[in-house]
């Protein structure tokens, strides 16, 4: 491609409403352009980045056997009313009507879809595993759009479903997806963990997030450097710090706290290390009629050491929360506690509550904890003695740096990544709904047990920059560059020799398949040579008349410091090094 014929548009400048690193430098690299709140055209430059990706995405799902289809954007509601969805989901399913007055959606997923369409043409265990995908535009109406491509309204992905007949097989289709998406991000040149997740809304049994490692990253990775063990913050698993309850020492005394609410307060008041005390966390879980209406409630206590944070999808997991949970009102919780929040505790309740301690706390004794009396907390609290037993002992905290991993191979550690791959195995949840079932040997009637798997492709692409870039613009992993080398003539139009060279490298370079930009457009050598800073071009070849005549070109990669002076002729091989043909 020469530059004269493409279409570049770079910005000096990010717009205002740009706020990540690789927000701003698509916008100024003119990779997108934006059109309404978290809507963008994907301009020439950044398509063909787009393209890389799902070329990559596509022989890798071919190459693990998964058969390419496409289905619609927009679905009908009936599909997603057989499964509940289409009332569950929320405001982020986007919900339309045609002319007719009948009920679609624009697809954020594809699950229902998928499984109408094996419920039709899967009929026979002989059929099974089967494993499709597509690539396809989606939508999601967040509520605040932003950071460019990372969170935008409409969005292309990558989604695969796996029909199995048992768990079994459907844990093979699951270990060959996430073998295969794997291979994906390492083809991609991206740093990358692997990491066990909570199911979320699309359920299922086991799940992995596949996270490129960024500073800016929303999600928190927990891993032990001298093991294998990773996992989101939400779901890594916070085993208790204490070996054992220690005998009581201190007897249960009630210690004036005025307008000390706060473990952090309380402690520094009673010169008591933070992690003596411990905090109460009130929710409440509702029982509703068949109308909506509440017809029971019942308070909980969560218990956690001072210095501990509650894990909100864990507390989500505990028997009787499952169904979903909120915080306590003021009038719920005076009523059993007997005081205002800042001052609760296990000890000396008006009306029982489901105490849950979280591990840590279950083992601690002579503890710190809330009394139940304005500006007051006990120190020296012990189970058994002064509270009873808690009604259950579970993991209900996030885990913090120097935690001991779970696995026992040594101590935890976090860092920030962006989700860019999530695979679930799904099991029957879809095919009961939905009724998908196969006959077996046996001429029976077996719901299908399914996986998912999905590939943010335009994710993908703020994720890369996220990871690559520095204060002259992008830096392209080579597998995603928008082109692989860029060849910069200075004085094209007044020299001769330098044309005829600069063409002379340009159809070698296209004759071996390589994505070779020759920049014909005339420019001054340094506004040229921050565009491809900028663009992040892996490989630069600069020629000038006075370098050919003393025999040289100067070569340099996106991450090099410095250029290299090589022979004109040296110049070819030099880049099929470089780019491994």
């Amino acid at each position: 491609m020469k530059a004269s014929q493409f279409f570049i548009s770079t910005l000096k400048e990010a717009p205002a409403d740009a706020e990540v690193v690789s927000h701003q430098l698509m916008m100024r690299a003119g990779m997108i352009k934006r059109i309404g709140a978290g809507i963008y055209n994907y301009m020439p430059m950044g398509l063909r980045v787009i393209r890389k990706v799902e070329a990559i995405i596509r022989e890798e799902m071919n190459r693990a056997g998964a058969v390419e289809l496409l289905m619609p954007i927009v679905q009908p509601a009936e599909l997603w009313q057989e499964t509940g969805r289409f009332d569950k989901m929320g405001p982020e399913l986007l919900r339309v009507k045609d002319r007719h007055g009948r009920d679609f959606i624009i697809q954020p997923t594809s699950e229902e879809v998928m499984t109408d369409i094996a419920r039709q043409e899967l009929r026979s265990y002989k059929q099974l595993p089967k494993n499709f995908y597509h690539i396809q535009t989606k939508f999601r109406d967040e509520r605040r759009p932003r950071f460019g491509v990372m969170r935008g309204r409409e969005f292309t992905m990558k989604d695969a479903y796996s029909f199995d007949r048992d768990v079994a097989t459907a844990t093979l289709s699951y270990q060959n997806m996430y073998a295969a998406y794997q291979r994906i991000f390492d083809r991609f040149g991206l740093q990358f963990r692997a990491v066990a997740a909570d199911t979320g809304a699309i359920g299922g049994e086991i799940s992995h997030e596949f996270q490129v490692i960024a500073d800016t990253g929303e999600d928190a990775i927990v891993y032990c450097p001298t093991s294998d063990y990773a996992a989101n913050i939400e779901l890594a698993e916070g085993v208790a710090l204490l070996a054992e309850r220690a005998a009581a020492t201190q007897d249960l005394t009630l210690a004036p706290t005025p307008g000390k609410s706060t473990c952090e307060d309380v402690a520094a008041l009673l010169g008591l290390p933070l992690s003596q005390t411990v905090k109460s966390i009130v929710l409440a879980s509702d029982e509703l009629d068949k109308d909506g209406a509440i017809v029971k409630s019942t308070v909980w206590l969560l218990l956690l050491r001072g210095d501990h944070e509650l894990n909100e999808v864990k507390a989500g997991k505990i028997e009787g929360l499952k169904g979903g949970f909120r915080f306590a009102t003021h009038t719920e919780i005076e009523d059993h506690f007997g005081c205002k929040p800042g001052y609760l505790g296990p000890i000396k309740l008006l009306k029982p509550v489901k105490v849950v301690a979280d591990r840590t706390v279950a083992l601690m004794s002579d503890f710190v904890c809330g009394a139940n009396q304005m500006d007051c907390h006990f120190t020296g609290a012990n189970w058994g003695r002064d509270l009873a037993e808690p009604d259950l002992v579970a993991d209900i905290r996030n885990v913090v740096v120097g935690d001991p991993s779970p696995d026992g191979k040594g101590v935890l550690a976090i860092q920030r990544g962006i989700e860019v791959g999530h695979v679930f195995l799904l099991g029957t949840k879809y095919s009961k709904d939905m009724n998908a079932t196969f006959l077996d040997e046996n001429g029976k009637p077996q719901h299908m047990v399914m996986g998912c798997y999905g590939i943010g492709v335009t994710r993908i692409l703020g994720a890369a920059i996220e990871q690559n870039h520095d204060a002259r613009g992008i830096i392209w992993p080579d597998a995603l560059a928008p082109f692989s080398v860029v060849i910069c003539p200075i004085g094209m139009d007044r020299s001769e020799e330098v044309k005829a060279a600069a063409h002379k490298l340009y159809d070698e370079l296209r004759d071996l398949g390589v994505d070779v930009l020759l920049d014909d457009r005339g420019e001054r050598p340094g506004a040229m040579f921050a565009d491809w800073e900028l663009i992040g071009v892996p490989q630069r070849v600069v020629l000038s008349d006075r370098g050919l005549k003393e025999g040289q070109v100067e070569v340099q990669g996106r991450r090099d410091a410095e250029a290299s002076k090589l022979a004109l002729a040296d110049v070819l091989a030099h880049l099929k090094g470089k780019l491994k043909l």
